[in-house]
């Protein structure tokens, strides 16, 4: 399926589900209320979103002459597709990783961490990067941060219903709703708009990885890049912070994903599909 068309039909779920709790649940005026709420708690992390990342990975603007060849990639990626350059910054850190973010392609950063530069050839760097431009391109922070605040407002309404529904005066129907048919829809509505939130992020990173074999050419620069990462992240215990964790969804890679159901939980697709898909581009 075209990934444009399926993160369209999951934002068309998502809506359809802020709908029906808001209305099941708080009524017009629940959904309302949660979603504005939602609203404000993601528009200053779109709006903010590159100073906000940035200082929370202590990234720094990448040394201009120790770096030269890094630049010089961005800059030819940026050119073919006639994209902005972006703000290019270095993570002092070992664990091998990329990203890009920033409001719209004229505010946009690309990031790469010393790990990622050491274990990776230029060729393997380049189309990572070239990945990350993608993901400027399809402006992916804007289309996260809708689903963000889709999900945000359905678990708000069922938290807000689980601590008491009367507080938006019910639905403003006749007959009470069913009690066990209220209580299913708060536990599994917030469940139901976590999965479509994954599932819209791993959407975009496949768009994003298709993005980046056109830009160089082929895929196969990109999936031995993605092995290598996957072979780091098998063979290393990776450590890191809650505020590493956190951002982990706008990473080349999540680093920190495990257990038997990563694969609905993820915000990445598995390393095995997205190689096998650029392999076959």
């Amino acid at each position: 399926m075209n990934q444009i068309f399926k993160t369209t039909i999951l934002l068309a779920i998502l809506t359809g589900i802020l709908v029906a709790i808001g209305y099941g649940i708080g009524g017009r005026q629940g959904m309302y209320i949660a979603f504005g709420l939602a609203v404000l708690m993601n528009f200053s992390s779109y709006w903010f979103s590159d100073s906000i990342v940035l200082k929370m990975q202590k990234a720094t603007p990448i040394d201009e002459k120790k770096h030269a060849n890094i630049l010089a990639m961005v800059q030819d990626l940026a050119a073919k597709d006639n994209l902005p350059m972006p703000r290019v910054y270095m993570v002092n850190s070992g664990v091998p990783n990329a990203f890009a973010t920033g409001r719209s392609p004229k505010k946009a950063v690309v990031a790469v961490t010393a790990g990622i530069v050491e274990i990776l050839n230029p060729a393997e760097l380049k189309a990572v990067l070239a990945h990350e431009l993608g993901h400027v391109k399809n402006r992916d922070i804007l289309v996260s941060s809708v689903a963000a605040t889709a999900a945000g407002a359905i678990s708000l309404i069922a938290e807000m219903a689980w601590w008491g529904g009367a507080l938006f005066g019910g639905n403003n129907d006749d007959d009470a709703p069913n009690p066990v048919a209220m209580m299913a829809m708060i536990i599994l509505a917030p469940l139901a708009a976590t999965l479509i939130q994954l599932a819209i992020s791993r959407s975009r990173e496949y768009l994003a990885d298709e993005y980046g074999a056109k830009l160089v050419g082929h895929g196969h620069d990109l999936a031995s890049a993605l092995e290598k990462l996957d072979n780091f992240k098998n063979n290393y215990k990776i450590k890191g912070d809650s505020f590493q964790q956190s951002t982990a969804h706008l990473m080349f890679m999540n680093m920190f994903n495990a257990g038997v159901l990563a694969g609905l939980f993820s915000t990445h697709p598995s390393t095995k599909d997205r190689v096998a898909r650029l392999k076959s581009l």
